[in-house]
């Protein structure tokens, strides 16, 4: 016996009401558009309060997302991918006058000795590197270039955090162990101190009035929280020690060598291991030093972004609310003007779900409209802003799905009373209206 797995044939019924639907959507939609167009100018206006908040959403969601994209580049460029570093105090984020008073009072303060054991620990996989920083003018001839960071380093520090350069080479191991005057300059140095785009390299320029060769430029890495990383020379670690003092406590940058098959992880764990026996630290103590990763400055950044953006948004989406409330107002007007136009409809045997209907969608298409011209108002200033100021803005699907629903959903939420309303005219009052 033959089985008929198709499912019960459609019924003639189902099928105009399909078709009713169809055709009441399509007049309802046809009847909204004359009316939006007969008022041109009030419909635009009605439009403005939504594009201006879809825009604003676009353009700040594009600025976040534009500013992780590019903290995550320069942290990849300023600290290097597979690098980590320890210190007395190197965790990221905010901490409490208390928290950075118990680290320096319980951290031990690292000196060039530890990184000569754990060179000796475990140097055949690793390369390491002290870092000290410090502030001061440098100067050539008559040219003053203000709050540079002289960075005093190993010779190692090039391969460990993946230094660019656009011109020259870092120094050699030999410069370093021998205190050579050499140093390599950040490109906004390089602008105050040798202008007119010919190349520094071979020339002199001061610090701490010692004249130091210029043996390599640095590709630019651009801004931190308005701070230039530009404005900066790497010299030697001796000499770095030769004109500033030892100091009291050092960084170290280290990283697996990229011949080993040690991972980032596996090299900071070697590092603490061996740091901790030099310390003497018993199983379950805390470590007596911070590390910091790269994982760990853009998880900093992504939650710094998240709360911006938690905060940022929403109050932009405000105008989103205004927009509906014009919107609102707007089509209480358009059903007060069309009242006996309404009136006459209900005569001639239009229904409550008609006229609700036609509202509706005069309320949706308004929105919908000032969504879409917001979007691209919004893209439009985004390119503009991108291509002027030189900043890195990306516009993303989520925030354009967002601005759109959010507007769609004004446009139901505002249309709602006012097609209510109409709908619910009594059809003699309406006709009676002038």
């Amino acid at each position: 016996m033959a089985h008929d797995f198709t499912g019960p044939p459609e019924t003639a019924g189902s099928a105009a009401s399909r078709a009713g639907l169809g055709h009441e959507l399509r007049s309802a939609t046809s009847l909204a558009l004359d009316s939006l167009f007969s008022h041109k100018l009030r419909s635009f206006l009605t439009l403005l309060g939504v594009i201006i908040g879809v825009a604003s959403v676009i353009l700040v969601g594009s600025a976040i997302d534009g500013l992780g994209i590019y903290a995550e580049q320069s942290t990849a460029k300023a600290f290097g991918s597979e690098s980590f570093l320890i210190a007395q105090i190197a965790q990221a984020g905010n901490q409490t006058r208390r928290q950075l008073f118990d680290k320096e009072k319980y951290n031990k303060e690292l000196k060039l000795a530890d990184i000569r054991y754990l060179q000796s620990i475990n140097g055949d996989t690793m390369l390491y590197s002290p870092y000290r920083q410090i502030t001061t003018d440098t100067r050539r001839e008559s040219l003053t270039s203000e709050d540079t960071s002289i960075l005093g380093a190993f010779a190692e520090l090039a391969e460990i955090r993946d230094i660019a350069m656009t011109a020259g080479r870092f120094f050699t191991p030999t410069e370093e162990v021998s205190g050579a005057y050499v140093a390599v300059i950040g490109d906004d140095l390089r602008t105050a101190l040798f202008p007119g785009g010919g190349s520094p390299l071979g020339k002199t320029f001061k610090i701490q009035d010692i004249d130091f060769v210029v043996i390599g430029t640095l590709e630019r890495l651009g801004s931190v929280f308005g701070r230039s990383q530009d404005n900066s020379a790497y010299i030697p670690y001796t000499t770095f020690s030769r004109l500033f003092g030892p100091g009291r406590s050092i960084a170290i940058f280290g990283r697996p060598r990229p011949d080993s098959s040690v991972t980032m992880q596996q090299g900071l764990d070697l590092a603490r291991v061996a740091l901790r026996t030099r310390y003497h630290e018993k199983p379950g103590e805390p470590d007596r030093f911070d590390v910091l990763t790269p994982d760990a400055i853009r998880g900093f950044i992504d939650n710094l972004l998240s709360m911006v953006a938690a905060v940022v948004v929403p109050v932009t989406a405000i105008s989103l609310v205004v927009g509906g409330i014009v919107i609102m107002n707007i089509m209480l007007v358009s059903v007060t003007e069309r009242t006996r136009e309404i009136g006459i409809r209900k005569s001639l045997g239009a229904r409550r779900s008609d006229i609700m209907l036609q509202i509706l969608i005069e309320a949706v298409i308004l929105a919908f409209a000032g969504g879409a011209l917001g979007v691209g108002l919004g893209a439009a200033f985004t390119a503009i802003l991108s291509s002027v100021f030189e900043v890195t803005l990306r516009v993303t699907w989520f925030y354009v799905l967002l601005s759109v629903l959010v507007s769609g959903a004004v446009g139901v939420i505002s249309g709602w009373y006012p097609a209510s309303r109409a709908a619910r005219l009594d059809p003699i009052v309406a006709l009676r209206a002038e």
